[in-house]
């Protein structure tokens, strides 16, 4: 079943598309299965893959961490996802308290992306001092357009974590195989970076996240193939969420999204085979998780495909449905 599930991936590494590709899969009932191919590196030296390898999950980052805390913190009676971000964030827009439609936004409607602001920003341009970074993103007048899948929305709810808190995002527990970098093993190489001048491996890919300490609520999150299993896992028994965090995540809450999540919809990440009780999440490093919660299944696909660089075609648009569908087909043949 995986070798077929794996093929798809098999390929793509063979042709030279992506350097690396590993598909992990795992049932309700603690079954799981592996496989991997191809190279951790290319340059500055190559490296083999192993299953023990780190991957930048990238925006993946954005469901295991921060909709996971936030959700959480709701749980514990510490947040009302209802409420303004104000709540966290008093000086959200300070100087235009009156006007500043930030100052109106919910937790809730940041994790659906059902807000205003733009896709993503070149934060890291502005400087690069954590603390004066997130006060730019905190009093900047955002422009304004339709609801977009949006960086900012997840920059503010980790602001409003660590404020919560009064700890950095990094100090919470996640769980083995999953942590804000760098990571503790042997990490996977994504792009050589224009602005830093090095291949990276080992620290985060996202320029904003890097310029704002490495640890932020829309990425910075590092983890092995058994890490993301082990959450994924979590979340189909449901030893890893309240039966009020799976609501909130499987439920739509504006178009596709759910809190953090997106559901099956006409050509999504996750293939047209799954069911309609799906959700998944993609990161720009090549990452990407699935949890199909009718089948009792979840799988991740994790590659670098920006490495070296992210100006060339890797294939991944298509490489990830096809992946979903081939390995429905075979669990359904099994089953």
């Amino acid at each position: 079943m995986i070798d077929a599930a794996f093929a798809p991936a098999l390929a793509s590494v063979a042709d030279g598309r992506i350097p690396s590709a590993t598909l992990g899969m795992v049932a309700a009932d603690g079954r799981r299965w592996v496989r991997y191919a191809g190279k951790a590196a290319l340059v500055p030296e190559p490296e083999d893959l192993t299953e023990d390898h780190w991957f930048d999950l990238a925006s993946v980052s954005k469901v295991i961490a921060t909709t996971t805390m936030i959700l959480r913190l709701a749980d514990q009676g510490r947040l009302d996802l209802d409420a303004p971000l104000t709540t966290a964030i008093p000086d959200l827009r300070q100087y235009d308290v009156a006007n500043a439609a930030e100052r109106k936004l919910t937790f809730r409607d940041c994790l659906a992306h059902r807000t205003f602001f733009p896709a993503v920003e070149p934060i890291y341009t502005y400087g690069d001092d954590p603390a004066r970074l997130r006060a730019f993103v905190l009093q900047r007048e955002w422009r304004h357009g339709p609801p977009v899948y949006s960086d900012i929305n997840f920059i503010l709810l980790g602001i409003a974590i660590e404020r919560i808190t009064g700890q950095p995002l990094g100090a919470w527990p996640l769980g083995e195989g999953l942590g804000f970098g760098p990571p503790p093993g042997p990490a996977v190489a994504t792009e050589h970076c224009m602005w830093r001048g090095r291949v990276l491996k080992g620290e985060v890919h996202d320029e904003n996240c890097f310029a704002m300490g490495g640890q932020t609520g829309h990425a910075g999150l590092f983890g092995t193939v058994a890490g993301v299993l082990d959450f994924a896992r979590g979340l189909l028994d449901g030893s890893g969420a309240s039966p009020a965090m799976l609501e909130a995540v499987r439920t739509p809450q504006y178009e596709h999204r759910t809190c953090g999540w997106e559901r099956k919809f006409q050509g999504w990440s996750g293939g047209q085979a799954c069911s309609d009780e799906t959700i998944g999440h993609t990161g720009f490093t090549g990452t990407g998780l699935w949890v199909d919660f009718e089948r009792g299944l979840a799988w991740t696909l994790l590659t670098n495909r920006v490495h070296p660089t992210r100006h060339r075609e890797s294939g991944i648009f298509q490489l990830r449905p096809e992946t979903g569908d081939a390995l429905i087909a075979a669990w359904d043949r099994e089953a």
